[in-house]
């Protein structure tokens, strides 16, 4: 059998001897993991979201812990109603006093919370909180995993626009993000 030589294909000849193999190529060595990235959050940094007489100051928004941890530092005016008692199905809530004193709602029961007290909700339990005091309060929260800290820019923007803010729409937020409003058996939750 014998080829003709044309631009797109090299001659062969059936009778030359094989070509020596090329010598191995050893493979390059895979890349390092990265190493992972260390969040530093100073004083004043962080992002600010206003939702109503409260500022929020974003401090980890998941972006460094694959999503799987939140942070955010509230400063709670004084007489600040909180949320309507609520649950969560898809995440657990922390929340430590920094300064002040904050009142939770756990169904019918009710904590105020001084400095230096953590309080930890795990999904499906019903709560909420007030700064029902005269000093403004500092709370750090946490939200594992971190999906509720969209839920919180969601909110800055819904009382920002320009339509007034309806219980509905409001429900419809906390839906999206699986939370719900709480009642108990036989009696509806605040409102």
């Amino acid at each position: 059998m014998t080829e003709t030589p044309n631009a797109e294909s090299p001659t062969i000849d059936p009778a030359a001897p094989a070509a020596p193999a090329a010598p191995a190529v050893p493979a390059a060595p895979a890349a390092a993991p990265a190493a992972p990235t260390v969040s530093v959050v100073g004083p004043g940094e962080g992002e600010t979201v206003l939702l109503g007489t409260t500022r929020m100051r974003i401090l980890e928004d998941g972006g460094t812990t694959g999503h799987r941890l939140g942070i955010a530092e509230s400063v709670i005016a004084p007489h600040t109603p909180g949320p309507p008692q609520h649950r969560h199905a898809g995440h657990d809530e922390g929340f430590y006093i920094v300064s002040g004193s904050v009142r939770f709602t756990v169904g019918d029961e009710q904590h105020d919370a001084v400095a230096g007290t953590l309080v930890v909700v795990p999904p499906g339990a019903p709560h909420t909180f007030a700064n029902v005091h005269d000093e403004p309060a500092v709370m750090l929260s946490t939200f594992t995993p971190d999906p509720y800290v969209r839920y919180f820019r969601e909110l800055r923007d819904l009382h920002a626009g320009s339509e007034a803010v309806t219980p509905e729409a409001q429900l419809r937020l906390m839906h999206r993000y699986a939370t719900e409003p709480a009642t108990t058996p036989g009696r509806p939750g605040p409102s």
